[in-house]
């Protein structure tokens, strides 16, 4: 026998098994990141030419306690989410990266793009019975149902308490019109979202009612970051103003028929705080900071995507 192993060894070949549950090649969720990663990188250079980052570097604040809050700031609603996932599915940390790229994808390329990459990498990465679109589909709408509600309960608050000639939401008929319908668009579409909620909603109303409280806290946190970098900004305004000013800015954001919303929040901050052209600066620079971390983030990630290809599941 083992004369016959010794004369067949030299002519025997080595046999090089392959995984048959792996594909070699890129597959499609590969390539489709691929090109986001292409498309985010697209348009951080075109963005860039219209970043003024002189003037930028310029009115950034130098207080350490600025960045640490505008990072919270930025971070908060993908940190939401993962908490709500992780409750659902038990997803790891590297969820967050995922997030942070729906929140790129989301803000740079095109809206609910980001939901569709991470529908897409739930199902590659979470062992789940059933797919995850029901639970990315819910958490989203839920988002919206949120901040309708909130919106609609600061509408009911506000504006009998200070008046909408104060506010600056009642100059004209025009105004007061387009007020009204947004308000009765919001209430159509939760009420129609709760008349039909057995047909809209996936998950157990026990999960439902955790991921609203958790958007409940995102929205209040944001409120919050958002007074306190304007106040770190602008410290000679009180913080008690600011916290006034993001609350109504929320509300003004989430009117859905109110055309310019930046220009008509500005243009209430300076009707309350009288500093016209401290209050404009501060506009921009907080806008002109966010995109900057969009496209910061947003080219680091797809850096890393082009140089490290997401390998199939």
């Amino acid at each position: 026998m083992t004369e016959t192993a010794a004369a067949l060894a030299p002519e025997s070949r080595t046999i090089q098994l392959t995984p048959q549950d792996r594909n070699p090649r890129l597959g499609r969720n590969a390539l489709f990141s691929i090109a986001l990663s292409l498309a985010v990188i697209a348009v951080v250079f075109h963005e860039m030419d219209g970043l003024d980052m002189r003037h930028l570097s310029a009115m950034i604040p130098a207080n350490p306690a600025f960045w640490a809050v505008f990072a919270a700031s930025y971070l908060i609603t993908p940190a939401s989410e993962w908490l709500i996932f992780r409750r659902l599915w038990g997803i790891p940390a590297a969820g967050l990266i995922a997030l942070l790229r729906k929140k790129v994808y989301n803000e740079l390329l095109l809206g609910y793009l980001g939901e569709a990459y991470f529908y897409t990498w739930a199902r590659r990465r979470v062992s789940l019975d059933a797919a995850p679109f029901g639970a990315v589909k819910d958490v989203a709408i839920l988002s919206a149902m949120t901040g309708n509600g909130v919106t609609i309960a600061l509408l009911a608050v506000m504006v009998p308490f200070v008046g909408t000639a104060r506010l600056g939401l009642g100059q004209g008929a025009f105004d007061t019109r387009m007020i009204t319908l947004s308000l009765g668009v919001m209430v159509l579409l939760s009420a129609v979202a709760m008349l039909f909620r057995r047909r809209v909603f996936t998950l157990p109303r026990a999960e439902l009612s955790m991921i609203a409280q958790v958007h409940l806290g995102r929205i209040a946190l944001t409120t919050l970051f958002n007074a306190l970098l304007w106040h770190l900004a602008l410290p000679e305004v009180q913080l008690s103003l600011w916290l006034f000013l993001a609350t109504l800015r929320l509300l003004v954001s989430r009117l859905p028929l109110i055309p310019n919303k930046d220009l008509l929040f500005a243009g209430v901050a300076v009707l309350a705080l009288g500093h016209e052209q401290d209050i404009g600066a501060l506009m921009t620079l907080m806008a002109g900071l966010i995109l900057a971390a969009h496209l910061l983030l947003g080219g680091l990630l797809a850096i890393r995507d082009l140089t490290v290809p997401e390998q199939p599941a």
